[in-house]
This record gives C-alpha cells, structure tokens and sequence, in this order.
C-alpha cells in the first residue's frame, strides 16, 4: 500500500525522507507539493500542511488540493500530525493524543470537494465517526512500542486561526466537551473521508488555551514545545507507518451515495 503522512507545525520533513524540492501535484483545485521517501518498509507521500519553514497560515492552506494529490497518488491511509492548544489543565504540554471526534468552527475556507458543479454533483458524507479506527489503533500501538504515553481518544476543535483563542472562548470550548483546539484539522479530515482515504491524527499538546497558563500563548512557545518533543513524535510516526497495513473493507472507503 501507499500511505501518506500529513506534517503540521514542525513537522516539515521526516526522519530518513530525502532532501530537496519536492514532487510538484497538479489538481484540479491547484498544486501540491509532495515527497516521497520508503520509510519503516512503506512507501510514504509526505506533505508539509503548511509548506517548507511555516510559510501558509492555517486559513491559506489549500486543503482540496493537498487532498486530492494524495489520493492521485495512490494513498489509501493518511496518518497526519496537529500541533493543539489544550483546553484541559490535564492535558499539558508535550502530552500526545488521538483526536476521535472534532467540532468545526472554521468560516471562510472550502469545506468539500462536493460544490454541486457537473463533475462532482451535490453529495452529503457521513462523518458520525470522522477518523479511521485501524489508523488510530496504528497510533496508539506506535506510541506504546515508542515508550510515549498517548490519550486515547478525544474531541479536537477546529478555530479559524490564525489568531490564537480569546479566555472566554477556552472556556466556552472547555465546556462543550472539546478537549484540544487546533486551526487546521478540518476540512482536512472531511475531505481525505470524500474520496475515501483513512485519516487519523497524532495531536501534539504545544501550550494550554487562554487564560489556562499565567502567560497567554505565542507561536514562540509553540515552535519551542514542537522542537523538544519532535524526536519522540517521528518516533511514534515511523512506529506506526511499521504497522501499517491495506484496508479494503474500512467503512472509510465506503462510496459516498
């Protein structure tokens, strides 16, 4: 099978992918820049979310196009990475977790590939269970064999960005029964379901929401959190890219009807 890796905020490349440009993707919803590397006895496309050094804000990303070139690619599986602010005092930083479930709160970014044009119609999928069970059991067995503890399962709620939350938002969040909240996980998720692809994501706690820490939270905490923890998630990634196996009979590759 051909798996693919979705790098988020410090993840711009992979331990053993090669260096360099990458493979320039053409979709119809624009390019996308791919590498691709044979990693713990897979092959593996990798896509930095963000592009090379951070250079696309989280509601810039061209999700339909990061999309749509894995899936041309031929990946079945997407194992991404999220860099998350937690809304619990009990999820600190550096703690890592697999999201099960996620809200969305995002406003002005394409949300689906189903626009109603004559080539893709109108079409409504199902996401009662939005990321893919077999990837997330890929995550947690890559954890405990990489000696990481991992929470299991978890609400991911999805900002605009590229501001960071306000207290009264941390706390609002907090009591819906979101416990972490990122900028980029969704439409991501949604769209790897339209064209069935399993997705599952590592989230890596990077700093507590507003109003939760005695400092308010800055992309420099993040940078500095994703830098120390980043050997033990590579560890965990390449781990779980071991483990990884086809999945036919996954209900995420169910066709949309």
């Amino acid at each position: 099978m051909r798996l693919a890796v979705m790098g988020g905020t410090g993840v711009y490349r992979l331990a053993g992918a090669p260096e360099g440009p990458g493979e320039t993707v053409p979709t119809r919803w624009g390019v996308a820049e791919v590498r691709r590397a044979e990693l713990a006895g897979q092959e593996v496309c990798f896509l930095a979310r963000h592009g090379s050094g951070h250079a696309i804000p989280p509601h810039r990303i061209n999700y339909r196009a990061n999309v749509a070139a894995l899936k041309q690619l031929g990946c079945s599986a997407v194992i991404a990475t999220n860099a998350v602010g937690s809304l619990r005092v009990d999820l600190p930083p550096g703690a890592l977790m697999t999201a099960d479930q996620f809200l969305d709160l995002t406003k002005a970014r394409p949300a689906t590939f189903y626009d109603g044009d004559d080539a893709h119609g109108v079409k409504h999928v199902n996401v009662t269970e939005p990321y893919c069970a077999n990837v997330r059991r890929w995550l947690r067995d890559g954890a405990a064999e990489a000696g990481e503890s991992c929470v299991e399962g978890g609400t991911y709620l999805c900002a605009e960005g590229p501001r960071f939350e306000t207290a009264a938002e941390v706390r609002l969040f907090g009591r819906w029964g979101a416990d972490v909240v990122g900028m980029t996980g969704v439409p991501e998720v949604v769209l790897a379901r339209e064209v069935g692809l399993c997705y599952a994501t590592l989230c890596l706690v990077t700093n507590l929401g507003a109003g939760l820490a005695d400092e308010p939270p800055s992309h420099r905490e993040v940078g500095e959190l994703m830098e120390r923890r980043l050997p033990a998630l590579e560890r965990v990634l390449l781990a779980a890219i071991a483990r990884a196996e086809d999945l036919p009979d996954c209900p995420c590759r169910k066709p949309i009807e």
